[in-house]
């Protein structure tokens, strides 16, 4: 199972960008443009603190997602 995430369209929806949305949550923007990319997986505090911000659900933002044999192979 790999996290993936819907940040990005979420931060849109506020429009704001990675920057505010980095001081919306108490981190850098760098940490917002990880995660969005996938490159890094937020811890629960901090996932919850991301859809406090958004006024969602986690699951609304984070969900888990059946790897391929494609993605297996990797």
């Amino acid at each position: 199972m790999i996290l993936r995430n819907r940040l990005k369209e979420r931060r849109a929806a506020l429009n704001v960008n990675q920057q505010e949305m980095g001081q919306l949550c108490g981190v850098s923007r760098q940490t917002i443009s990880l995660i969005e990319r996938g490159d890094y997986s937020p811890s629960v505090n901090l996932a919850l603190t991301i859809a406090k911000v958004c006024g969602v659900s986690v699951e609304d933002i984070f969900y888990l997602q059946e790897e391929t044999e494609n993605e297996n192979a990797k």
